[in-house]
């Protein structure tokens, strides 16, 4: 059984895309390993937040991955700042770090351009993502393409400790899923779903009502003509669309085109719409129970606690090992 973790930040609504692109995986990990799934809020802070939003944002978050299948009996599910051991490997990490890396982080140079003023922390954080991997020694990190980068400094971390130090730390691999990494805008399939867009039409956000979602699928952005056809290179608006309906529906793509042969978007979209909100609407009548019971904080300091019992034996051997001072003597 291989040690699994990951984590979503709790900025923004999550959306259709998290859930087909990365807790749907997390659902089926549970079951064959060793899972450790978090709610980084101190990654959430590497930019301005209001505190109210935060705190609700940061729950709600942990109730969606209870809601959308994740068992609490299988699978640690936790805030990350609820471990502290992350923050402090975090700081001992980046005096392991070095400023070309960072600097050559591809998400530090999309968020900072054409900024004054950026934080200290949205420069360093990679090196607190790598605690939060390195921290439980895992095996298997499920990351999409914009996060391999970071991945990669997590191994460098890993390696350039174990030969300064010893052999510590399990040297991590991306677990990549063939199908269903990536789904992209309902505005604009260059772009990746995102919870951050400030145009709310471009996702399907999980806790979004069911008109909501069947009124911005029948305005999602299609390609010109009206063949129902996946092809990405030269019809991605559609071929977006169908990988959706593919994944809530059950249906393989050419199952997809058969069906819509001759009949144009307009049937395509109406039924696409229809599959999505019987997906999420059983999701959401289980996170409206998560949130009215109050479950959710026992799941999550039961998930802290779990946790930290491994947190705390690996920050105490690095900094044994590192040549700090035992306080107990």
């Amino acid at each position: 059984m291989k040690k699994v973790l990951s984590g979503i930040q709790p900025s923004g609504q999550l959306t259709l895309g998290n859930y087909i692109g990365a807790m749907q995986n997390f659902i089926k990990l549970q079951h064959t390993e060793e899972c450790y799934f978090m709610v980084v809020d101190l990654h959430a802070v590497t930019v301005p937040q209001e505190p109210g939003a935060l705190r609700e944002q940061t729950e709600s978050v942990a109730a969606l991955f209870i809601a959308a299948g994740i068992d609490p009996a299988k699978a640690n599910v936790f805030v990350q700042s609820h471990v502290r051991a992350h923050a402090e490997l975090g700081w001992l990490f980046t005096t392991l770090t070095n400023m070309g890396e960072l600097e050559r982080m591809t998400q530090f140079k999309d968020k900072s351009s054409g900024k004054d003023s950026v934080g200290a922390g949205l420069f360093v954080y990679p090196a607190l993502m790598a605690a939060d991997i390195l921290i439980y020694n895992a095996d298997l990190v499920p990351v999409g393409d914009d996060q391999k980068q970071h991945l990669e400094l997590t191994r460098d971390l890993a390696h350039r400790f174990n030969q300064r130090f010893g052999s510590t730390f399990t040297i991590p691999e991306p677990f990549i899923p063939k199908v269903g990494a990536r789904v992209m805008s309902l505005d604009n399939a260059s772009k990746k779903m995102s919870k951050s867009n400030p145009n709310v039409g471009s996702f399907i956000a999980l806790l979004d009502p069911p008109d909501v979602i069947r009124k911005k699928i029948s305005r999602a952005t299609t390609d010109s003509g009206r063949e129902v056809k996946y092809d990405p290179a030269n019809k991605p608006e559609i071929s977006n669309l169908m990988g959706i309906y593919s994944h809530c529906a059950g249906m393989s793509l050419d199952e997809i085109e058969a069906k819509y042969d001759g009949q144009g978007y307009g049937p395509f979209k109406k039924d696409l719409a229809e599959h999505v909100v019987a997906v999420i609407e059983p999701i959401q009548t289980r996170y409206n129970e998560i949130r009215r019971t109050g479950e959710i904080h026992d799941i999550l300091k039961q998930g802290a606690e779990r946790a930290s019992l491994i947190a705390e034996k690996t920050i105490a051997e690095v900094k044994e090992k590192m040549g700090f001072l035992n306080p107990r003597g």
